[in-house]
């Protein structure tokens, strides 16, 4: 008997046979389809959602990932706009990448090209079906979605007014697949899947991650858990200091490029940490921290290298006072995910040294690590924030999603 896996992703394969051929008019037009067709039908997606949200609660599910599961006009207005700004963005298939002549007088040119069928496993997000199939059909891939069951009937509303939407655009709608099938073999049967997926993309929490590279045949695209740090240095700036604190921490907490574990030089904390923390405690952020941080501020539970390795995407927060950038640079090194980190300090030399020893993906002076999206780089949306050092890291747009191929003319050259 074949499995929904086997089917969905042999449709996807013989479907990115077409998408390979399409052009970037035509693909531009089936997104835009898509992004009208969203907010056409926003109140059908909502009602899907709330059956989610409500089977959420009652499964006992957090606030903080309900918030991440929750859909509403506002933010289905702004998945149909991530949709509108890939079409805005150059597609990068058939791009030359290299063109030379050889002495023979072969001529050979190396252009991008799709990877072909990308599996996508991933929780409660149900943007994460839209940016990922965006991504996907611009640069000519086809997409077999997996996505978590608490976004079930979401992904089930929004994958079929996608799908719905390409009838009358280039695009075949097979080359939309969502797996249905919330079993862990599904997910397990994906890994596998040899010669129908071209590759898999984990996006979600730390074991998620883990399983797929821990298991997967099939060639993986690691996206990786945030444990992201905010240094406060001595001479950073009290009000901009609090600002970025507070917005790297709370604006979302529960989105892996918010602040887990905030540093502060030992001077800096001594004159101004309950004031560093007031905005937080005012958002109802718990803390924990070490024992200078408990002897400035009482109120913090005591923080081991336990906590200090725990991405919570909750509004709590790790806080350590550190003797100088030397020391908050080693803290990270031992317990930072190679995600995001953040310096605010008023000192360059500090700045160029952290910008320059920091091993990640992406790292900041003086701004929040809630900067490290696709969005907010103008890269549209994003099919997740890759941590590894191959092929793809930071924000993945549309080139981290095509491979490369050498075309070579000749006029009958044999090697000899």
């Amino acid at each position: 008997m074949i499995t929904e896996v086997k089917q969905k992703a042999l449709l996807a394969k013989q479907a990115a046979a077409l998408t390979n051929n399409v052009s970037t008019e035509q693909k531009n037009e089936a997104l835009l389809a898509m992004a009208d067709a969203l907010i056409a039908h926003a109140d059908q997606i909502i009602a899907a959602n709330q059956i989610d949200l409500d089977n959420g609660r009652s499964n006992g599910t957090s606030e903080s990932l309900l918030d991440r599961l929750a859909l509403n006009k506002e933010r289905i207005d702004g998945i149909a706009e991530g949709l509108r700004q890939i079409v805005a963005l150059d597609d990068p298939v058939g791009e030359e990448l290299a063109h030379f002549t050889r002495p023979n007088g072969l001529s050979i040119t190396q252009i991008r090209v799709p990877l072909g069928v990308i599996g996508m496993i991933y929780e409660a997000r149900p943007n994460v079906t839209v940016d990922a199939t965006g991504l996907c059909l611009k640069t000519g891939n086809t997409v077999v979605l997996r996505g978590g069951s608490a976004a079930l009937e979401s992904n089930k509303k929004i994958v079929e007014i996608m799908r719905d939407a390409l009838a009358s655009t280039a695009l075949p709608a097979d080359a939309i697949q969502l797996i249905e099938d919330s079993d862990r073999a599904s997910v397990n049967e994906m890994l596998k899947a040899n010669g129908l997926l071209d590759v898999v993309i984990p996006r979600g929490g730390a074991s998620l991650i883990r399983t797929v590279v821990e298991n997967a045949t099939v060639p993986v695209i690691e996206t990786g858990s945030g444990i992201c740090h905010t240094f406060i240095d001595e001479t950073a700036q009290l009000e901009m200091a609090k600002q970025i604190a507070w917005n790297a921490k709370v604006q979302r907490p529960s989105v892996c490029n918010a602040m887990e574990t905030l540093l502060v030089h030992k001077q800096f904390a001594a004159q101004h940490l309950s004031e560093l923390l007031a905005p937080l405690a005012d958002s109802q952020v718990e803390f924990r921290g070490c024992s200078e941080t408990k002897a400035l501020y009482p109120a913090a539970a005591t923080a081991t290298d336990e906590v200090y390795a725990t991405e919570y995407n909750d509004y709590i927060l790790n806080v350590r006072v550190v003797d100088d950038v030397h020391e908050a640079l080693a803290h990270i090194s031992k317990f930072g995910t190679m995600h995001s980190e953040c310096i605010v300090t008023e000192n360059e030399q500090h700045a160029a040294l952290f910008l320059q020893s920091v091993d990640a993906a992406a790292v900041y002076h003086n701004a929040s690590t809630r900067f490290t999206d696709g969005f907010e780089f103008g890269f549209g949306a994003e099919i997740g924030i890759s941590t590894q050092k191959l092929h793809a890291r930071g924000p993945m747009g549309l080139p981290a999603l095509t491979s490369s191929k050498y075309m070579i003319r000749g006029n009958g050259q044999i090697r000899k």
